[in-house]
Formats: structure tokens, C-alpha cells, sequence
């Protein structure tokens, strides 16, 4: 195995060191399940006192056990974990015994919290305020369990193995899913049901992706240009981000290419393009989105 290094001939190969395994400290595992938890018990609070009390249903297995608790008269937190019991068993032998066992703390704290909340009156009447809270506590809390290794919902583990045998992508599959569920709550509740429970829905998936990628988005910038070491410099002292200097080539002319690579904030874009564009308007600029930034200088100094 080998990683590359931009030295000053460019990137090398240099051997990786042996893996090796480490196993989780004890305190790493507690405030793992601890966060869990919480996210279970915010899940749970988002059900009983926001949406459920105004006939406002999530998608996926969550929406099919409330229809199911409806109809049928028993306890939501029943269904809750008897639907998703099937995916903890496919998620342990498709994802792992982290996964699901991770997914079983979240899913019965979830499942018993709501339990014990199910004759507490609602926190609010006005639909409105219900699909608009309730939306954003339910992605919340489903955005911990998920951004500490568990899930709330089997609807994921499901669409993962349909997507495999069907041609669709497990982001279509999880999409018409859930349109199903969130359509079949107009026949079962009213139209005006289903259409808040749509909202309450994409209000809830914003929340999920805020709580697992962060307010602080972080942005991955390419530059191609003949100036490259003045605006490498520019952005090192004015906007305080350290560069990585990358040898290419044109695939047309064949002539080399010095490439910039570094990593900003979405609050930096702006100034970055300003610096690029001052010293070379046709520069190429590529920025993507990215959702994890670990070691290396990302920690900078100050704009000016």
C-alpha cells in the first residue's frame, strides 16, 4: 500500500505503515450510547408531543407504525420496534454488529419513551407550530443516533438491498418509499395530514443534514493557473489557509500544471475567488462540497 506526498517533484509514493486496530476506550463507548440516547429520547418527544397529538406522520417505518397505531389502537412504541426489529437483523448482517446494536439502543429508547409519553397531552395545538418543531426535533434527534454510528429507522437498510436488485439508487428507492407513506396518511388521517406531514418531513431531513454534516460546512477548492504561487501565497497570508501544491499535466497541450488544493470554509468562498480572480481571470476554479475535515493545519488564522 502506498500514499502520496507532494514533495518538490511533485507527488511520490511513500509505503503506508501496517494497520492497526484499535478498540474503542470506555469512555469513547459511553458517550457514544449516551448520544444515542439522547437522540432516541428527542425522536420520541418530537412524536408524541409535536406530531402525533396533530396527526402529523413521518415517512419511512416511523410513518407506517403510526398509521399502524391508528388503525389499530395500540401503542405506537409497539409498532415502533416491532417494524424495525426485521432491519436490525438485515443491518447486522449487511452493515455490521456496530450498526445494530447502535440501531437497537436508539430504536428501544425511542420505542419506550414514547411509551411513557403516550398519555401526555400535546405541547401544542396549532398545527403550524406542530409540523414546524416537530419537524426539526424529529431530524434532530434522528441526526445524533446517525452521526454516532446508529439510525432511528430500517427504511436505509431496506433501500440499500433494493438497490442492488432494482435500477434505481437507494436515494430514489427511499424517496418513493416514503411518498407512498406520507401520501397514504391523506386516506387515513386527511389531506390536510398528508401535506403537513410532507413538510414536517422536509423540515426533519434539513434537520438530519445540519445535525450530521454541521453548521460549519467545509468546501474543497482546485486551482489551476500560470500564477499559481502568487495566489498559493495570497491565500496562505490573507485568507490564513494552508495550500498543497499538486504537479499535472494538460490533457490537450501536455504542458505541465502546478495545481493549488485546500480546504475553506463556505464562509471563505468569496474571499477566495476575490484573491483568485485578482490575480488571474481565467484561472480554473473548482469547489465542492465536502462534509468531514480531519487532521492536517485546518485551523487557521484570521482573515484580512
Amino acid at each position: 500500500m502506498f500514499h502520496l506526498a507532494n514533495g518538490e517533484h511533485g507527488l511520490q509514493q511513500f509505503p503506508l505503515p501496517p494497520k492497526q486496530h484499535n478498540r474503542r476506550s470506555l469512555a469513547n463507548i459511553l458517550g457514544r450510547c449516551l448520544s444515542i440516547i439522547i437522540g432516541g429520547v428527542i425522536y420520541a418527544v418530537a412524536l408524541e408531543l409535536f406530531l402525533v397529538p396533530n396527526r402529523i406522520t413521518d415517512g419511512g417505518i416511523t410513518g407506517i407504525a403510526v398509521i399502524a397505531a391508528h388503525l389499530s389502537g395500540w401503542s405506537l412504541g409497539l409498532f415502533l420496534f416491532l417494524l424495525n426489529l426485521p432491519f436490525l437483523l438485515i443491518g447486522y448482517r449487511q452493515i455490521g454488529k456496530t450498526f445494530a446494536l447502535s440501531t437497537l439502543l436508539g430504536i428501544s429508547v425511542m420505542s419506550v419513551v414514547t411509551v411513557l409519553l403516550h398519555h401526555v397531552d400535546g405541547v401544542v395545538q396549532d398545527t403550524l407550530l406542530a409540523f414546524v418543531f416537530g419537524g426539526i426535533l424529529l431530524g434532530l434527534g434522528s441526526g445524533i443516533a446517525i452521526r454516532f454510528g446508529g439510525s432511528l429507522d430500517g427504511t436505509e437498510i431496506i433501500a440499500i438491498l433494493l438497490a442492488k436488485k432494482l435500477p434505481f439508487s437507494v436515494g430514489e428507492i427511499i424517496m418513493f418509499f416514503n411518498l407512498f407513506i406520507l401520501g397514504s396518511t391523506g386516506f387515513v388521517f386527511n389531506w390536510n395530514s398528508a401535506l403537513f406531514s410532507i413538510l414536517a418531513y422536509y423540515i426533519a431531513s434539513k434537520a438530519i443534514d445540519i445535525t450530521v454534516d454541521g453548521l460549519n460546512e467545509s468546501k474543497s477548492v482546485w486551482i489551476i493557473s500560470d500564477r499559481i504561487q502568487d495566489i498559493g501565497d495570497a491565500i496562505l497570508s490573507r485568507l490564513g489557509r494552508g495550500v498543497t501544491y499538486l504537479s499535472g499535466e494538460g490533457g490537450f497541450s501536455g504542458d505541465p500544471k502546478r495545481v493549488i488544493f485546500c480546504v475553506i470554509t463556505r464562509l471563505e468562498e468569496a474571499k477566495l475567488k476575490e484573491i483568485v480572480n485578482h490575480f488571474d481571470e481565467n484561472a480554473f476554479l473548482a469547489v465542492g462540497n465536502i462534509h468531514d475535515v480531519k487532521g492536517g493545519r485546518f485551523k487557521k488564522r484570521d482573515i484580512h
